[in-house]
Parts: C-alpha cells; sequence; structure tokens
C-alpha cells in the first residue's frame, strides 16, 4: 500500500489539517514529522470544529492509529492539554492509538522564556516567533543539551530534569537579566507529566516500519509549509525544522521507499504571518477582505496573516524543491466576489524578469510580481461537489494553476467542512 505525504507548499496555513483528515479516513495510521504546538491545524466535522496543534488530525478517525515522530519537539503539558479536550468530546486517544517516539525532544519551560526574550532582544528585526519555545527546544537539540522523550523513562527523570532547568538559570540571569525558574517544582511538574505518557512512548520509526512491511497505508503528515523551511525557505524568517520533504525520512526515521505520493496543500491566494518580504502582500481592502472571508488568523497565536495574490513563483519553486505530484487547492470559495483576480507568474527586479525563487531576502525585497490576469465570480462555491458546478471563470482560474506548474490539481476546497471538497482524477 501506497505511503501519502501531505506537505504546506507556501508559508504555511494553507488548510492542511482538512486535507489530511480528508485522506485520514482512507489510511490506517498518520504520522507527524516535525514541528511543535507552534503549529495548528483546524478541521470542521459537520457542527463541531476541533484545532489540533500536536495530535496528527488522523486522531478523529477511530480505527487510524496516529504517531508523534522524532523530528517533532513536544511540550507535555500542551499535549496532555490536548488529550484531554479529545477525550472530553469522546475521542479515543488511548495508547493503542497515539504514540510519541522514543527519541523526540521535549519543550521545556525554559524554551518559551528563551524565545521570548531573544524576540525581545531582536527589536525590529524579531522574527516573529509564536513564542512557544520550539527554536530554543531545536537549538538544544542541535547543541545536544536537548532532553528526550524516552528520558521520561528512567527513574531519575526528575533529577535530570533539575539539573537541566538549574543550567539554564544562569542563561536567564548571565544574558537576560530575567529571575530564575524553580527547578524542584519544574522537576515535579514533568515527573508528573512523564508518569501519564509513559503509556504513549514507542520506537516510532520501527512501528511505522511494521506498518510499511504489512501492506497499510500510512499518511505522513507536516507543519508549517515549504517557504518556513530552515534550509529551503525565506531564511531567517523560517521556521527551526524541515517541514518539505527530507523532513520526513530524518522526522520519522523511514527510508524513501515508504513515499510514492506527495501532495501538496496550496491556497487559492497567499498568507503568511510573521516578518519577511512578500511579494504580492496586498496592503488594502482586497487584502482585508481576504483576512475576513477566509478567517486568516492563526490558530495557534489568534494573529492576523498577512494576505496577497497567488505567487506561483513560490510554487513552482516547491513544486521542484518537494517533487509534488498533486495540488489540493484549498479556500478557492474565499475569492468569490472579487471582479478580477491576479497570479504572480515571475518578478522584476531592477528590469530584468526572475522565474525562480531567490535564496536572498534583500532580493525577494526588491521585486516585484508580474501578474496576468484572471476574470473573477460572484457565485457562492460553498455547495459545489463537482468542477461543472463552479462558474465558468473559477474553472479557468484552476487550470491557469494547474497549466502554470504542469501539476494536477486533484482536490478543490470550496469550505471549511469535510464535504466541502471537489475530488478529481489526476
Amino acid at each position: 500500500m501506497p505511503g501519502t505525504l501531505v506537505l504546506g507548499a507556501q508559508w504555511g496555513d494553507e488548510g492542511k489539517g482538512k486535507i489530511t483528515d480528508l485522506l485520514a479516513s482512507q489510511v490506517d495510521a498518520v504520522a507527524r514529522y516535525q514541528g511543535g504546538d507552534n503549529a495548528g491545524h483546524t478541521v470542521v466535522v459537520g457542527q463541531e470544529t476541533f484545532k489540533l496543534h500536536l495530535i496528527p488530525s488522523g486522531i478523529l478517525y477511530p480505527k487510524v492509529t496516529c504517531f508523534l515522530g522524532n523530528g517533532v519537539v513536544i511540550n507535555p503539558a500542551r499535549l496532555l492539554e490536548e488529550m484531554a479536550q479529545l477525550a472530553a468530546r469522546g475521542v479515543d486517544i488511548s495508547p493503542s492509538r497515539l504514540k510519541i517516539s522514543d527519541r523526540a525532544h521535549l519543550v521545556m519551560p525554559y524554551h518559551p522564556v528563551l524565545d521570548k526574550a531573544s524576540e525581545a532582544s531582536l527589536g525590529r528585526s524579531a522574527i516573529g516567533t509564536t513564542g512557544r519555545g520550539i527554536g530554543p527546544a531545536y537549538v538544544d537539540k542541535a547543541a545536544r543539551q536537548g532532553i528526550r522523550v524516552h528520558q521520561m523513562l528512567r527513574d531519575d527523570f526528575a533529577s535530570r530534569v533539575r539539573e537541566a532547568v538549574e543550567a539554564k538559570n544562569k542563561v536567564l540571569q548571565g544574558l537576560y537579566g530575567l529571575p530564575p525558574l524553580d527547578a524542584g517544582q519544574i522537576a515535579d511538574q514533568y515527573a508528573g507529566y512523564a508518569a501519564q505518557l509513559r503509556p504513549h512512548i514507542a520506537d516510532v520509526s520501527r512501528a511505522l516500519d511494521d506498518i510499511y512491511r504489512h501492506g497499510r497505508h500510512i499518511l505522513y503528515e507536516g507543519a508549517q509549509g515549504t517557504l518556513l523551511d530552515v534550509d529551503h525557505g525565506t531564511y531567517p524568517y523560517v521556521t527551526s525544522s524541515s517541514p518539505t520533504v527530507g523532513g520526513v525520512f530524518t522526522g520519522l526515521g523511514i527510508g524513501p521507499q515508504h513515499l510514492d505520493r506527495v501532495l501538496a496543500a496550496a491556497k487559492a491566494y497567499q498568507t503568511r504571518v510573521g516578518a519577511g518580504p512578500f511579494p504580492t502582500e496586498l496592503l488594502d481592502a482586497i487584502g482585508d477582505r481576504m483576512v475576513e472571508q477566509g478567517q486568516e488568523f492563526g490558530t495557534t497565536t489568534g494573529r492576523r496573516r498577512r494576505t496577497g495574490w497567488l505567487d506561483m513563483v513560490t510554487l513552482r519553486y516547491s513544486a521542484r524543491l518537494n517533487g509534488i505530484q498533486e495540488i489540493a487547492l484549498t479556500k478557492l470559495d474565499v475569492l468569490s466576489g472579487l471582479n478580477m483576480l491576479k497570479v504572480c507568474v515571475a518578478y522584476r527586479r531592477r528590469g530584468e524578469r526572475l522565474e525562480d525563487f531567490p535564496a536572498d531576502l534583500e532580493v525577494l525585497a526588491e521585486c516585484e510580481p508580474v501578474y496576468v490576469e484572471s476574470k473573477g465570480w460572484e457565485e457562492d462555491l460553498s455547495q459545489a461537489k463537482e468542477m461543472s458546478d463552479l462558474p465558468p471563470e473559477a474553472q479557468d482560474y484552476v487550470k491557469l494553476i494547474e497549466d502554470s506548474l504542469g501539476l494536477p490539481i486533484t482536490l478543490v476546497s470550496v469550505g471549511p467542512d469535510r464535504e466541502q471538497t471537489i475530488h478529481r482524477t489526476a
């Protein structure tokens, strides 16, 4: 059976949660490979809305086993809170359904403090992080100073936590002039978290390989998006992990033979949060309308997202980088009511036309979008079940994107609910 990857083709917030939820009904397992609770997926099922930050959206299907891979950084307090909220709504979050990699790293209480202190020290150059401590947790991982999930299984876990907090207190006080954290209290808290999470701790790499070898279907789920990748995104305005295809293998401990379908979610327009260049950004009434119609506020932070016209330069870059085979186009319905739509097909800088996405952000900041126009439509798309139900102008817009990318759009989302999706064959 195939392994399917759903990733984000833009700056995150592309609606991956809904796409993952749709595909999860057809799989046996869903595995998250990177990021932390700085991410958020919103899934609408009938009259219920689920906001998930760590747990894969496949948890809403009783037959699906969900995994948090070693590439995820886990705040145990947030995870337990999310588990409790799901359980209160009748969702089974037992150890047989939710497994945590023993090689994943923990987000500690000092990580959010360091995150916010670092952002404050940068002033106008701040990255625009969520303040959840994700970056500092990955820094500790790379510096070989992190605490891994398997240490929760040890009798001396509490003392190790205490030592780690005491070491970080020296940084908090010496570098930022902040008061020390209570090492004893945190050690006790994390010992309590360990007691609750121990039954969920597993060798996720081995478990996924067993599922694969038994011919069962796995769905791989990322957080954020390609343009936020720490290597390939708009550095330094990026996340601290790899949401791109390579992150699947390192973040779950699997080989490339486990993956044979790469599907990318892309909005019918463009959004991003935080700082950094955004060539097609709209700072006008149309941009405001996209925010209102699309409810463009972060699932995790509630921050208003920046909005703009669809940028095909970024999508072509994402397609090449990830080996994307098909596109799930989301939030097409948000564009209803606009007389004319624009799509960026190239950049112009100092009189030169650029077809490729530049690495240098100073270059990107000087780029002006080269647009083609597409006629808009007035009709409400929310009840469309087939492509033929869409007005001709909306069909033309979808075809424009397909032709520009050279890739099929196999899913078209026309609303937040599971059922508001048009399925097409590649």
